[in-house]
Order: C-alpha cells, then sequence, then structure tokens
C-alpha cells in the first residue's frame, strides 16, 4: 500500500513512481492481455512523436477503456481498488471542512475514510503530482484506493450531501442555506428548471423523476407509462435545481435526511398544472419526483377511458343503485382515480351530495366535497370516513382501502343507504374478496354490500399518426385467445402497429386507454364460498356468462387496432 506523510516523503514517493512508470507500465498492459504487440508498438510510435503517457494514448486511440486504467494502476503498484460506497467510514465533521473539496474533486483524490493511522483517499491517477500536494500537512499517512471517475462523481455528491447535512444538525448551515438560495434564484437555475418543466408537459408526461446516478443527476419523463431518459443536470447546477424545485414546492431545502412532499401551482402555455412533488434521500443525493397535473387535460367519461361499450352498459346499470360498494382495483399508475372520478362526474348533480376522501385529491371537481388525508395528524382513511360518514353524503369515495377498519366502515357505510366506490391494491377482480377477508371483513359483509369489483390497466395506443396494417396479422389472430376474441368483435380484425413518427417520438405509440376486467357480485358470486377453490369456481363463472379477463380486453382492443398485441401482452400477459 502506497502510504505519505511528509513533504519529503511526497517527492521521494513521486519520484520512485515516475521512475518505475515509463521502465515497465507499457509492458505490464501488454502482459494483461488488453492490448496486442502491434497496438502497443502503434502507441509507442505516437508517444515518440507527440510525448504523453502511454496508458493516456492507448485510451485516446481507444485501444484500452478509461476504466480499465483503475485495474492496470492497480497490478502495476500493487494497491486497492476503491470497491463502494459502503466502505465509507465516518468523517468528523471538523474534517470535512478542513479541506477544499472542490480543489480536492477536481485533482482527482478524495478521502473516504480516517482511522488513528491513515487518512484513505480514492484516487484516480496515482501518478498526478497534484494530488499529492494538496495533503502535504496531513496528521495521519495517506493510503491510496483506486477509483473510476464514475465512482469519484458519486463520493463526492456524497461527501457533499454529509457536509449540508452534518451543517443543518448543528444548526451552523446559515451560510450554506444561503448559498443554496442563491444557486436556487439564480438565472441558470431559473430556466433550466422551468425548461425541465416545459419540456415535460411539450412530451405529455406524467412525471419527471430527477435523481442521482454516478455523482450526476439524470432527468426521465414517464410518457405513457414508459419511462425516457431525457437529460444529465450540469455537476454546477445539482444543488441549485433541487433546492429550486424545493422552494416552489414549500419544502425545506435544509432538511436531506427524510422525505418531503409538496405541491407547485403553476401555468404553462396558458395551461393551468399542479405539480405534486416527492423527494427521497438517496445514498448519493435526494430523489426528486414531480407528477404532472393538467387540469383541463382529463376527460372524465367512460368513453374516453376506452372502456367497450358492452362494459359501460353495466357500469351504467351499478351506477343507478342507491346503495352498495363498487371497488377498483389495480396497481399504482393504472389510471383507478381517473375510472373513479368518470363514476362521480356522471351522477354529480345538484340534488346529490358527494363527499371524497383521498391522499392526494388530485384534480379539482366541480360541486363535489373533497377532503384530503392528513396521516401526520392522525386523519386517515379510517377517521376520515368516519366524519364524512355524519355529513349526510349520498354517495362516498374513498381513495384507497388499506386496513381492516376502513374496509369495514365503508361497507357498513354501504348498508346504511350509502353508494361507496373506492380502490384497493390486487392483480385482479376475483382477488379482491380474498384481499378483503384477509383484511379482516367477514364474508356475510362482503356479500351484503359489494355490487361489482373492475380490474384496470392501461395500455398504450398506436399512433393514428403513423399507424400501419401488422406484417404479423396471420400469427396474431393464430392465437388460442385471440381466437376467442374474433367471435365477439361483429367486424373485420384491423391489427395494426405504429411505424414510429415525430408525433410519438418514434415510438410507434400516442396516449394510453384502459382495458377493463368486470366481475359483477350476483347471487351466484355470493353464493361461492372464499376459499381456496374461490377463485377456480370465478374463472368458470366468467367463462358461461361470456366476461372478459384483463388480457382478454386487450386482445379485442388489438382487434379494432387500438393497442398492440405486443403491449397487451406486455401489460396484462
Amino acid at each position: 500500500m502506497l502510504t505519505l506523510s511528509t513533504d519529503s516523503q511526497v517527492s521521494n514517493t513521486v519520484h520512485k513512481v515516475q521512475l518505475a512508470k515509463p521502465a515497465g507500465i507499457a509492458e505490464h498492459i501488454l502482459s494483461l492481455a488488453l492490448v496486442s504487440d502491434v497496438q502497443l508498438k502503434r502507441a509507442l510510435d505516437y508517444q515518440k512523436q507527440l510525448g504523453g503517457r502511454i496508458e493516456h494514448i492507448l485510451v485516446n486511440l481507444g485501444i484500452v477503456q478509461k476504466d480499465d486504467l483503475v485495474d492496470i494502476y492497480a497490478s502495476y503498484l500493487k494497491l486497492p481498488v476503491f470497491e463502494s460506497l459502503t466502505e465509507q467510514s465516518e468523517l468528523p465533521v471538523e474534517f470535512l471542512h478542513s479541506f477544499d473539496l472542490d480543489a480536492s474533486f477536481k485533482a482527482g483524490a478524495l478521502p473516504f475514510s480516517l482511522d488513528s493511522a491513515e487518512l484513505h483517499l480514492a484516487v484516480t491517477d496515482p501518478f498526478d503530482l497534484a494530488v499529492y500536494s494538496l495533503w502535504p500537512a496531513s496528521e495521519h499517512n495517506l493510503a491510496i484506493h483506486l477509483c473510476k471517475q464514475s465512482q469519484l462523481d458519486a463520493l463526492r455528491a456524497q461527501l457533499l450531501a454529509k457536509k449540508l447535512s452534518e451543517q443543518h444538525q448543528t444548526h451552523d448551515s446559515g451560510s450554506e442555506l444561503e448559498r443554496l438560495r442563491e444557486l436556487a434564484f439564480g438565472a441558470p437555475t431559473v430556466n433550466l428548471v422551468n425548461s425541465l418543466i416545459v419540456r415535460g408537459i411539450k412530451m405529455r408526461a406524467s412525471d419527471m423523476h430527477i435523481e442521482p446516478l454516478n455523482g450526476r443527476y439524470r432527468v426521465r419523463y414517464r410518457v405513457d407509462g414508459i419511462l425516457h431518459l431525457s437529460d444529465t443536470i450540469p455537476l454546477d447546477l445539482q444543488l441549485g435545481v433541487v433546492s429550486r424545485i424545493k422552494i416552489l414546492a414549500g419544502m425545506d431545502i435544509a432538511e436531506r435526511r427524510k422525505p418531503q412532499d409538496g405541491k407547485i401551482e403553476t401555468s404553462v402555455a396558458g395551461k393551468e398544472l399542479d405539480i405534486r412533488v416527492s423527494s427521497l434521500p438517496l445514498g448519493e443525493g435526494e430523489s426528486m419526483v414531480m407528477r404532472f397535473l393538467l387540469k383541463e387535460s382529463v376527460n372524465f367519461s367512460l368513453e374516453s377511458i376506452g372502456y367497450e361499450p358492452d362494459l359501460i352498459e353495466l357500469i351504467n346499470q351499478d351506477l343507478k343503485r342507491t346503495t352498495g360498494v363498487i371497488l377498483m382495483t389495480g396497481p399504482t399508475g393504472s389510471g383507478k382515480t381517473t375510472s373513479l372520478y368518470s363514476f362521480l362526474a356522471k351522477l354529480n348533480q345538484p340534488s346529490v351530495k358527494i363527499i371524497t376522501l383521498e391522499d392526494p385529491i388530485e384534480y379539482q371537481l366541480s360541486g363535489i366535497n373533497q377532503v384530503q388525508v392528513n396521516s401526520e395528524i392522525g386523519f386517515d382513511f379510517s377517521r376520515g370516513l368516519r366524519s364524512i360518514v355524519r355529513q349526510d353524503p349520498d354517495i362516498i369515495m374513498v381513495g384507497e382501502i388499506r386496513d381492516q377498519e376502513t374496509a369495514r366502515i365503508a361497507m357498513q357505510s354501504s348498508l346504511t343507504g350509502h353508494l361507496v366506490f373506492s380502490t384497493v391494491h390486487t392483480n385482479d377482480a376475483p382477488t379482491t374478496f380474498t384481499r378483503l377477508i384477509d383484511l379482516g371483513v367477514e364474508e356475510f359483509l362482503l356479500n351484503a354490500s359489494v355490487i361489482s369489483v373492475m380490474a384496470q390497466r392501461l395500455v398504450r395506443t398506436v399512433c393514428q399518426h403513423c399507424k400501419v396494417p401488422d406484417e404479423n396479422t396471420g400469427l396474431i389472430i393464430q392465437h388460442p385467445e385471440v381466437q376467442q376474441m374474433l367471435s365477439t368483435l361483429n367486424a373485420e380484425p384491423q391489427i395494426c402497429v405504429g411505424k414510429g413518427c415525430e408525433r410519438c417520438g418514434g415510438t410507434g405509440y400516442l396516449g394510453r386507454v384502459a382495458i377493463l376486467e368486470y366481475l359483477p357480485n350476483d347471487y351466484e358470486i355470493q353464493s361461492f364460498a372464499k376459499d381456496q377453490q374461490f377463485l377456480q369456481s370465478v374463472r368458470e363463472y366468467r367463462q358461461r356468462k361470456g366476461l372478459r379477463t384483463l388480457k382478454q380486453d386487450g386482445l379485442l382492443k388489438v382487434l379494432r387496432g387500438i393497442t398492440t398485441f405486443d403491449e397487451v401482452m406486455r401489460v396484462a400477459g
């Protein structure tokens, strides 16, 4: 291990390293089988003509990868390799303030561990004299660990976050907070944040993700349910961007140790926009997720969601009921809340009082009383539900059934003259019954209260601007489940794909529609014992009644040319 402690030792050790390197590192690289004799001779010829270090020439010629230099130096100098950030030990806060982090990073060396004998440095280039000149007066010997540039970037971000966190804990963060505010209100930061938001709206993104990766912050947009990599934020603007978003969202810019939530209300190109902001502390920094909610972009109708006409008819019959529970199930981001809003919009009229209990309130609905859950003060779904029942509503929407008490109150509310809508996290409609029983809801209460259960997913729709017939139509039609759907189509199949164009960003998809699995809680379903045989009984019942599964509903849309076979198999296969 290479150790240094005094100025003379620095110069002596560096001198020895430099003497050893020209004599043998080229041969060492050759012995590692990273280059051929011809490639090495070519690089040595360049070195004679232009000078420079042989390993750098090999990298510039594309013969050796830059990250391979770590292993080359480690084996040549018998130095350890910096494995991961997890090996970082506690660095005293006073030590964090004792050196210039930016200057050290620019020289290619950062401390990551300190013990009684040695200060451990992560170093990208052990032959760079600037590395050792930064630490001549150290009270500890220097232990060199070789690392990649990406690892050094990540270590810098972690040290900076730790430094700011320590300042916050010791209430000595005034100057640093002032610096963050200056960064947040600087013109480059303001322009960058604004451009990121505008770009997300132009791309029709539902979310923007800003997250640390190897010392940099990357930006990704979720478009039609799929994340797309967009940008990397410049190193000097990263803290400013995160701080600006926090300030706009009403969050604490000094708090980096726990998650925070906030909200931004703004307008883009004349459109009113709500942005829900969530921050999550990570090992390398903070992850920021911004969810875009365009108030005018949602059309709360069953047809616009993409429901098939036969399912709309069944749902309309359920909505005519005045008591009972209608449940919507599916994973996060499957459009459950939008569907429930569509149900409420259909029922919303002056003679009906509707109260919703949500976390969070995604869209303001005119004429409907919407209540925000706040678990920090103990106002959760179960407590809120008990309160709104006393407000004499006709219709209640509970954002999510998460526990036994909420489930039981929702079911009991339906028995006392209320129509209740809610969501449950299950994979399909039949398992909703078993899930509620697992939560502690009695079977008789389910049978008496539940009207119907629907499972939903969102699939991407074929771009109408580059839509062409699918050349694999013959193979798709031969699929057994597609054959079943052909009998219900009552038209010629129109299986299509998108070639990819400017409108859809080359993906072949533009927008999304829902695929739905509908299960009524009729007398036959109520008669089934909710045991291990329940799912099989429902499967046979559904076949007799001609009720489609999620996949079958998606395949029907494939035959109509709305989506693609691959997309349905990805989402519901």
